[in-house]
């Protein structure tokens, strides 16, 4: 019976290790992730920021951009708040209604 108890202390103590260990690995993953996209990034492309502002990048710095929301209208934004990049129809919408003006 003292074995079974040293085998559940050990392993209460491992679980919590095992944990701590698979979220710094995660958060890890998710950093690299995040700094190869904003590597990625380049003026001229489509994308939405982490507040939901869909703009063109019209000028890029190491950590800031400049993005056309509307005709005239740009904003500069921390290169970290832009969440993804427009594919799809937001981004042919946008792309149409640009060159109509």
């Amino acid at each position: 019976m003292n074995q079974g108890s040293q085998t559940a202390s050990l392993l209460l103590l491992l679980l919590p290790l095992v944990l701590i260990g698979f979220m710094l690995w995660s958060a890890r993953r998710r950093q690299r992730t995040m700094a190869e996209f904003s590597a990625s990034l380049q003026v001229g492309d489509e994308v939405f920021t982490t507040s939901g502002i869909l703009g063109r990048i019209i000028e890029l710095d190491d950590d800031r951009a400049r993005l056309e929301v509307a005709p005239g209208t740009v904003l500069t934004f921390d290169r970290r708040a832009i969440g993804m990049k427009a594919e799809g129809p937001a981004a042919a919408s946008t792309t149409e209604q640009g060159g109509q003006d």
